[in-house]
């Protein structure tokens, strides 16, 4: 049995939810849209949602069950992703200038990076785990499986565009140096404020 109409209306939502609402993937995607611009950003953008729809299909064929068998493996990942998240607030921090972006001094982040973040992104794996658990019938799994993780892409994509959409309509607020320099600052500290929730959860 696939996934019923209201299922599926009510999943979409939640994909929709959780996707634009802020988080890691978005706060970096509002960054590039201020530092680089739309255009640039897409490699990005691309590599969130593709990165994403894997990791997607990863949980539903089993690898969610292994993290349940060995939860130190999950937390070990969990780990390795707020250290990558700290370097990535630095690396936001000390952004240069957009003139100097826009000439090549900098460059976004690529596709494949984008990709490769997902694996340990928190909030990803909650959003996917969540997907799984909650809106995938057991008739029929694989086919869900499969349908869940498409529409989770289809839905993501424009999600996160909006965001590099948002930064880049800031671009011309924002080249002033001093501006700019706040601005990327607030971004890298609402990076790292997005650690919180999985560092009360392992220190309480």
């Amino acid at each position: 049995m696939t996934l019923s109409l209201d299922l599926l209306l009510g999943f979409a939502l939640f994909a929709l939810v959780t996707s634009i609402t802020p988080g890691p993937n978005n706060t970096m995607l509002l960054a590039s849209g201020v530092n680089f611009g739309f255009n640039r950003s897409i490699p990005h953008m691309l590599g969130i949602t593709c990165g994403f729809f894997i990791l997607v299909l990863a949980v539903g064929f089993g690898l969610g069950a292994v993290f349940q068998t060995y939860p130190v493996l999950y937390s070990v990942l969990r780990y390795v992703g707020a250290g990558y998240l700290l370097y990535l607030a630095w690396k936001i921090a000390h952004s240069g200038p957009v003139s100097e972006a826009e000439q090549g001094h900098a460059k976004p982040i690529s596709y494949w990076g984008a990709a490769a973040f997902q694996w340990v992104n928190p909030k990803a794996w909650i959003m996917a785990i969540g997907a799984i658990s909650t809106y995938t019938p057991l008739q029929g799994y694989f086919t869900n499986v499969i349908v869940i993780a498409a529409v989770f892409a289809i839905i993501n994509l424009p999600s996160v565009s909006v965001w590099v959409a948002c930064g880049s309509l800031l671009r011309n607020v924002l080249r002033d140096r001093r501006w700019l320099r706040i601005f990327n600052w607030g971004m890298a500290l609402l990076l790292v404020a997005s650690l919180y929730p999985m560092l009360h959860e392992s220190f309480s």
